[in-house]
């Protein structure tokens, strides 16, 4: 796959690093930490070999530059030196993926292609071995997901294949001579100043193993509730319900749409440090100052309903289970919102009336469910649009239909440019609904009613309407919500203005709405 060349920084990063001096590319611009020698100014003077402008900056500011302007530095150059070479020794880890000036080829490709992945904030890569209909047609294709949003960066040759994955799982302490099992590991490491975890799963797949890294950046912890996109409502009666002393607030939805990123921003609100939190997960993701966290490890009988169990002999106050998947948890859950702790959780449903029969799948009695259910949130993912290239459309017809919005309205139009890497969009953003169980909403639970009574009883806003709004605002365009409506009824043609012989379903959905952590 052909790229784009990028100039690289002319300054070695390990020199920057250490001297508070980095040469900013594509500008007559030095970028000093406060505390520089004057020798090193000097000498990225005369690396520069022109005029250039002295910015002094703070150490957060020069880090930040830092990590920005090396992040990508090197990633052709060692997928041409890796193509070039032997690539017979696997030398020493590098400590920063940036550090790598001396690392052999094999070492450096992979520190840029995870480097890479950071800077265009992807949450996984993607090894993939790739085997045709003969024995020497196997190779390697390097994916990134995202915004939800598979994409191939790179295409490697089948001799370097197998040495990435070795690489991989060095660094993950993995078993490299075991080429038949499935195996998951991690890696920690630094890119800048920015602290990253890595979750690495392996898999045997024809043509050879396939790999998949999962990013977890540590500074994701940060994320406060007011900065998913909960609109003020649903904002305060979340807020509202996670100040209960007790009871179970649950977050729902597939996976990969954001359940634990807003679970730990419910933890960060809680941690106060007047609280004992406790966490059960699996795995952990993101190392929380002042939660006490453990990890499912199923191979020693550790499950959540035993990690559960467990850490309510701890004196909490909080506990956050990562997922209630059995009725045992769900049992254990609603025991010790009773017995006055509040329980945060994640169910798999479609809707936040479908996690409550949801529980009731599980065989959790329904007086039990009525008397500890706070509230639940369900969420999804929805590409923003790029704020540099967005232009405005009227909205057609068939789509106005299915979504529920007048036609012709002016909607954001996804264009594409460098900026966005031509796909039109830039990040991703929440779509909730929240239910609450007030007194009515409690009755109905009790009576076993079904998810409609449930969502007009209790419904703050829907997720169809959180689409429409994120419509309305621009924020997203209309095909990229429109998976949520899939199944809808169509409205009358005549009242959404549709002309007769058009068929209102001829849309395909975007692919990606959906999407990882």
């Amino acid at each position: 796959m052909s790229r784009e060349p990028t100039a690289s920084p002319p300054i070695p990063y390990s020199f920057a690093r250490a001297n508070g001096v980095l040469l900013v590319p594509a500008s007559d611009r030095l970028a000093v930490r406060r505390g520089a020698k004057g020798a090193a100014i000097l000498e990225a003077r005369r690396v520069a070999g022109r005029a250039i402008q002295v910015d002094s900056l703070s150490d957060e500011a020069f880090d930040r530059l830092l990590s920005e302007t090396y992040a990508t530095d090197g990633l052709s150059a060692a997928a041409d030196a890796a193509a070039a070479s032997n690539l017979a020794t696997l030398a020493r880890d590098t400590a920063d993926l940036l550090d790598n000036d001396d690392a052999a080829p094999v070492i450096r490709l992979i520190n840029a292609i995870v480097a890479q992945a950071v800077q265009q904030g992807a949450s996984d890569i993607h090894l993939e071995p790739q085997a045709g209909d003969g024995a020497n047609e196997t190779g390697m294709s390097v994916r990134f997901r995202r915004d939800g949003v598979m994409e191939e960066v790179l295409r490697l040759p089948a001799q370097i294949a197998p040495m990435l994955v070795s690489r991989v799982k060095v660094m993950a302490r993995l078993d490299i001579a075991e080429k038949r099992l499935p195996q998951d590991g991690r890696i920690s490491l630094t890119l800048g100043t920015r602290a990253l975890d890595v979750r690495v799963s392996t898999l045997p797949a024809r043509g050879g193993e396939r790999v998949v890294m999962r990013i977890l950046d540590q500074s994701s912890v940060g994320l406060e509730l007011k900065d998913l996109g909960l609109d003020p409502a649903t904002l305060g009666a979340l807020t509202e319900a996670l100040g209960a002393p007790n009871g179970i607030v649950l977050v729902t939805g597939p996976t990969g749409a954001g359940k634990t990123t807003t679970l730990y921003a419910a933890l960060k609100q809680l941690n106060d440090g007047k609280r004992n939190i406790l966490t059960v997960e699996d795995p952990v993701e993101y190392a929380v100052p002042g939660v006490g966290q453990t990890q499912v490890d199923t191979r020693v009988g550790l499950t959540f309903a035993q990690g559960l169990r467990a850490i309510l002999r701890q004196d909490p106050d909080v506990v956050m289970v990562g997922e209630i998947r059995d009725r045992e948890t769900a049992e254990i859950a609603v025991q010790a919102a009773l017995t006055g702790h509040l329980v945060l959780s994640t169910v798999h449903a479609n809707s936040a009336a479908g996690a409550i029969t949801r529980l009731r799948d599980f065989g959790v009695e329904t007086f039990l469910i009525a008397a500890t259910l706070r509230a639940v949130v369900a969420q999804r993912l929805a590409r923003q649009v790029c704020p540099v290239c967005v232009t405005e459309e009227p909205l057609a017809a068939p789509l106005a239909q299915r979504i529920g919005l007048t036609p012709g309205m002016p909607v954001a139009k996804a264009n594409g440019c460098p900026s966005c890497r031509h796909t039109g969009y830039a990040r991703r953003r929440g779509l909730f609904e929240l239910i609450t169980t007030d007194g009515p909403v409690r009755a109905l639970i009790n009576e076993g009613a079904g998810e409609g009574r449930l969502e007009a009883a209790g419904l703050h806003r829907s997720l169809k309407e959180s689409a429409r709004e994120a419509v309305r605002a621009k924020r997203t365009t209309p095909t990229e919500v429109l998976p949520l409506f899939q199944g809808e009824p169509v409205r009358d043609l005549a009242h959404a203005g549709i002309p007769a012989g058009v068929d209102p379903t001829a849309v395909a959905p975007v692919p990606g709405t959906g999407g990882t952590t």
